[in-house]
């Protein structure tokens, strides 16, 4: 059994004016990007996925149970969500109470999530602003506390909506590490972004939706092979993948350690044929 299971999904807002149209995949571990122009269905999906939706048509399945029976506080011990907007998802007062508030909502003892919450600021590297007011933190460290506030419950699904806005470098490979650590730990970790570079260096598996409808759905190499289907969708690949085709590279590069791998390699070719 697929840890999530979408079975012929379609979804409106407005009768008559579809958002989601019969879009059908099934999910287990690893990690997953869904991608797409504002307006292509993917926040949307989520919240489907969450539960915060239901289905006009069509069943979507997390771990066997049907969201149409169930509701997303049911789901809380399975899926957590990382909101896009960090101010729509804080609300303690104190970033230790922000961050052990879901796993004690969930049924955890006072002292586990305490325990479980401190493990997630560290992960974050936060842990030294427990005892400050989230809002007195910057956009980026705020982030970086919804994500840790997710962590710390174990969720099997772990969902990210634009991680990286206002992540600097660090930033940015803190949350890479963290979905890579994730991964390593059998968990599902589901993104929707914008950020095409953040796919190609993070996410094996790729979902592109265009106008409601899935469009492609594969390993993430292979979707971003597909340039005059990306194009359809307004979409591009990882900056690197588009550097490497200048130099004649034939493949899809999907990282600057793939291609700094593959330049190294061409030139000491070269030196040898000199």
């Amino acid at each position: 059994m697929n840890l999530i299971e979408v079975d012929n999904v379609s979804f409106a807002y407005t009768e008559g004016i579809p958002v989601l149209k019969n879009v059908t995949f099934s999910l287990n571990s690893g990690s997953v990007a869904i991608i797409g122009q504002n307006g292509s269905g993917k926040t949307t999906l989520v919240k489907l996925l969450k539960a915060l939706l239901k289905p006009i048509s069509g069943d979507i399945f997390i771990n066997g149970i049907n969201t149409k029976e169930t509701t997303a506080a049911k789901l809380a011990r399975t899926v957590g969500l990382v909101f896009q907007n960090p101010n729509d998802q804080i609300f303690k007062n104190k970033v230790l109470d922000e961050v052990m508030f879901g796993p004690l909502n969930i049924g955890q003892s006072m002292e586990e999530a305490r325990k479980n919450a401190i493990k997630a600021l560290e992960t974050v590297s936060l842990v030294d602003k427990k005892e400050e007011n989230p809002y007195d933190l910057s956009l980026s460290e705020r982030k970086l506390v919804s994500i840790a506030s997710i962590l710390s419950m174990d969720t099997d699904i772990v969902i990210l909506d634009e991680p990286t806005i206002a992540q600097d470098y660090l930033g940015k490979a803190k949350i890479r590490s963290i979905v890579h650590e994730l991964v390593q730990r059998g968990k599902l970790v589901i993104t929707i972004t914008h950020d095409m570079d953040f796919v190609g260096e993070c996410f094996q598996r790729v979902i592109v939706l265009s106008e409601g409808q899935l469009l492609l759905d594969g390993p993430a190499r292979e979707v971003f092979s597909k340039e005059d289907v990306l194009r359809s969708a307004n979409l591009e690949p990882p900056y690197v993948a588009q550097l490497s085709k200048t130099t004649g590279y034939q493949g899809v590069l999907l990282s600057v350690e793939e291609f700094v791998a593959y330049y190294r390699s061409a030139m000491e070719d070269w030196e040898r044929r000199s």
